[in-house]
C-alpha cells in the first residue's frame, strides 16, 4: 500500500514543538499497516524535523538554548538579512536539523521508542503554519 498527504501544522511560536500526535490523527491508511515506513518531509526552508525525548519539556526549551547559542541572530557576516535577523538563522537551523525524519511502522502505530516523539523545530519568531508531506508504504494488516 502505499498513500500520501499534507499536513498542515497550525503556527506555533518558535522553539521545538511535539507534533507525534497531530502527524499520526492524520494518516488515515496507518491503522492498515501491519509493517511499513512514514516518511515525512517539511516544505519549508526555516523550521526542521527531528525525533528526540517525548516526556520532559525541559529537553524542547535546551534544544532552542543552545541552538541559539550556536546559530546566534547577531552574527555580524549574516549577508541574507532582507527577511529579518531570525531569517538566516533559521535557514542554517533547518539545514543542521534536517528536512525529514523516517519513521517504521508497525502493527498499524509509528513505531517510535518509549521516550522517543517527532519534534517541529520552528526557527522564525512568525514562521506560521507549516506543510508536511506524509507518505506511507507498507504491507497492509491481514
Amino acid at each position: 500500500m502505499w498513500a500520501q498527504h499534507e499536513i498542515r501544522l497550525r503556527a506555533r511560536p518558535r522553539g521545538f514543538h511535539l507534533i507525534t500526535g497531530e502527524i499520526a490523527e492524520n494518516l488515515p491508511e496507518l491503522e492498515r499497516i501491519d509493517i511499513g515506513l512514514a516518511h515525512l518531509f517539511i516544505r519549508h526552508t526555516s523550521a526542521s524535523l527531528t525525533i528526540n525525548e517525548n516526556a520532559s519539556p525541559d529537553v524542547r526549551v535546551d534544544f532552542e538554548t543552545w541552538f541559539n547559542v550556536v546559530v546566534p541572530e547577531s552574527f555580524p557576516a549574516w549577508t541574507h538579512t532582507l527577511e529579518g535577523p531570525d531569517d538566516m538563522p533559521a535557514h542554517i537551523k533547518a539545514s543542521l536539523l534536517g528536512h525529514a525524519v523516517t519513521i517504521p511502522i508497525r502493527s498499524g502505530r509509528l513505531a517510535l521508542g518509549t521516550w522517543q516523539g517527532v519534534y517541529l523545530g520552528e526557527h522564525r519568531d512568525h514562521g506560521g503554519s507549516r506543510m508536511l508531506l506524509a507518505t506511507l508504504s507498507g504491507d497492509e494488516l491481514r
